[in-house]
């Protein structure tokens, strides 16, 4: 026996029930079928890039990235973004081609998903599949380790990114016709908090 959409809505008194009103209904009746079980914010962050040429290391800082943590069903989806030209190496000509070189301009963001298991929080370590797109072009990082530690409700997670140059198709600068290493590691250090 088929039942149409209007014998669905009828109610019990046989009175048609306005499909709005079902839908109304159904949100009130089942809230978490849509909300978040938890969300997370990130709360403070230090992103470092490392840059290795035969004369010399630099390192460029950020503390502007902005990031959330969506938790549902088990499952915790998280955004990172950070503005390119926030990374600070202590020489502004430097950082300047370094926007030039990972075309800043036209691509201002650089942006992190992951998914983990909600379950993840209590470890001491996690192991992160990560999405990041940075100068136009998108690379995946299997099982990256990080380190966890709980702070009262706080999570602190570092652990090191192992991008490269050629992962993003960027052409490595040279300096006195030497090119810089194509490995670019990210130090991560982020405290995330429940919002």
């Amino acid at each position: 026996m088929k039942l149409g959409f209007a014998a669905v809505c009828r109610s019990n008194y046989g009175e048609l029930v306005k499909p709005t009103r079902l839908l109304l209904f159904l949100l009130l009746s089942f809230p978490n079928l849509f909300a978040a079980d938890s969300t997370w914010v990130l709360k403070q962050s230090t992103l470092t890039y490392h840059v290795s040429h035969p004369l010399h290391q630099t390192d460029g800082v950020s503390h502007a990235a902005r990031g959330k943590g969506v938790c549902h069903a088990g499952q915790c989806e998280f955004l990172i973004a950070v503005p390119v030209k926030s990374f600070d190496s202590g020489d502004s000509n430097r950082d300047l081609h370094m926007i030039q070189v990972t075309r800043g301009a036209e691509f201002p963001m650089v942006t992190v998903r992951t998914r983990l298991p909600e379950s993840a929080s209590g470890s001491a370590t996690i192991k992160a599949d990560l999405e990041i797109q940075f100068a136009g072009q998108t690379a995946r990082y299997q099982q990256v380790s990080f380190e966890v530690t709980t702070q009262g409700s706080e999570k602190h997670i570092t652990g090191t990114i192992p991008t490269t140059l050629s992962d993003f198709k960027i052409d490595p600068p040279s300096l006195l016709t030497m090119p810089v290493k194509n490995e670019i590691p990210v130090r991560v250090d982020m405290t995330w908090s429940p919002q």
